[in-house]
């Protein structure tokens, strides 16, 4: 099933690797032109040249979601470049500490909600603006199953996902007669650096093992649904959240 991005322009941010490199090969390899926004240049420049090596369009911005000002500048750039925005991915992400909530690290907290929450709300900000300009577009906003569901010793990553569940929903609503679909997308335990890190820290890979496939996904899955969800296939979906868990939250 073709997904119908030829000539369209796709802005991922966190595509320097795991799950936002994957969703950027699969748009590339439906047509779409994708600008690989990260904040480690090198593993933007890797993305961008993976999906060149392939035959796709790609070009690598280098940014940080929690500056504001850095994120009007990335949409300028591909507005500019790249004539258009027509589908984002909002998936710039970090961890958190492992530690209760009473013990949790200030700096921490609001690094996490900068990065996971505030990151999300800078993009929107200024990408619904030239997609309404264009027309109209579709963004998906990466939450987590953490995003539906609580897990001790992880305040900030939760709050922040469920606090993107929330913006997803007010966001939808507001611009579902302009022309823009907005939803989010729940990872669960995906074979990616974040996961390796969190499994080290806090022996989470034990959980993961206890899932009911009896296995992690892989970003590839992950993406498949994000691409699906930018696509005119999913034309009358908007303001929900759709879960990639192997069945995680379904205890």
């Amino acid at each position: 099933m073709r997904l119908g991005f030829e000539g369209k322009v796709a802005l991922v941010t966190g595509a320097g690797s795991g799950i936002g490199a994957a969703v950027s090969r699969q748009l590339a390899e439906e047509g779409a032109e994708v600008v690989i926004a990260d904040i480690n240049a090198e593993a933007a420049e890797e993305t961008v040249a993976v999906i060149r090596s392939n035959g796709g369009r790609a070009r690598n911005f280098t940014v940080d979601v929690t500056d504001a000002a850095a994120v009007e500048r990335l949409i300028d750039f591909t507005v500019q470049q790249c004539g258009g925005l027509d589908m984002a991915v909002n998936n710039a992400g970090i961890d958190g500490a492992r530690k209760p909530t009473a013990d949790y690290p200030l700096d921490i907290w609001h690094k996490s909600m900068n990065v996971n929450l505030n990151g999300v709300f800078y993009c929107m900000k200024y990408e619904i603006p030239a997609m309404l300009a264009g027309g109209g577009g579709a963004i998906v906003n990466m939450s987590s199953v953490l995003g539906s569901v609580g897990l001790p010793f992880s305040a900030a990553y939760t709050a922040a996902k469920h606090g993107v569940l929330g913006l997803t929903k007010v966001a939808a609503i507001e611009y579902a007669r302009m022309g823009i679909r907005i939803n989010a997308v729940g990872p669960g335990w995906i074979e990616t650096t974040l996961l390796s890190e969190h499994s080290e820290a806090s022996g989470s890979r034990r959980m993961a093992a206890l899932q009911p496939m009896g296995r992690r996904g892989t970003p590839e899955e992950v993406a498949s649904l994000v691409c699906f969800l930018l696509s005119e296939q999913a034309a009358f979906i908007t303001g929900s959240c759709h879960l990639v868990d192997g069945a995680y939250s379904a205890h």
